[in-house]
């Protein structure tokens, strides 16, 4: 899927939020582009050092461990950095030196939880005791396989987490983007149309790159 918006046709940015330093989440060449914008960066404990390297000044980047939270200056939104179940590494000899995270943003009048990536995990039933309810709820849903539920959750997966954080909408990320599993491209979005209308859920499908309101 080509790049559906560049950096510069996007409207102010309050924060820039990495999960993890995987290639399809950690991009050199985006986070260059960001870095040219006075914008401050959240992201997993060791994370930080990529971005120094290419040019982020250290005074904008924050770090959090789990359940550590921060405040983004002159906006009111509070960040949460959160459990989830995956891994991380961007060659052969460094797999986990840092962490990988989900997290929580809470606002004056609405809250919404991305998961970065990660297997199912009953960590969602702390989460949704210390950081929900949730308004907006985004889950990966691509790139998965029944030998990787350790660290993806998959369409069935995602709608598991999501009844486990108490639901609320749920916007299924990361899917249709990379050619980085064995099933076709539309696989997880065509699953959750046909699953999630059983369970009661509210899904929230906009198409690649297209502004969308939660609340309508």
């Amino acid at each position: 899927q080509p790049v559906p918006v560049p950096v510069s046709a996007l409207p102010p940015l309050d924060a820039v939020i990495i999960s993890h330093d995987h290639y399809d989440h950690l991009d050199r060449p985006t986070i260059l582009e960001l870095a040219r914008l006075e914008v401050p960066f959240y992201t997993a404990l060791g994370v930080g050092a990529h971005l120094v390297a290419w040019g982020v000044p250290a005074a904008r980047i924050t770090e959090l461990d789990w359940w550590e939270r921060a405040a983004v200056p002159g906006t009111g939104l509070v960040i949460t950095a959160a459990p989830s179940q995956h891994f991380s590494g961007r060659g052969l000899g460094g797999r986990n030196g840092t962490l990988w995270s989900s997290f929580a943003v809470h606002g004056s009048r609405h809250t919404f939880f991305f998961s970065g990536d990660t297997g199912l995990t009953a960590e969602y039933q702390e989460i949704r005791q210390r950081l929900g309810p949730f308004d907006l709820i985004m889950l990966e849903v691509g790139a998965f396989h029944p030998s990787w539920g350790d660290i993806h959750l998959g369409p069935e997966g995602a709608l598991q987490a999501l009844a486990l954080l108490g639901g609320g909408s749920f916007l299924p990320v990361h899917w249709g983007t990379f050619n980085l599993a064995m099933h076709a491209w539309d696989e997880p979005a065509e699953t959750l149309l046909q699953l999630a209308p059983q369970q009661g859920v509210h899904l929230l499908m906009p198409l690649l790159g297209q502004p969308v309101e939660p609340a309508r």
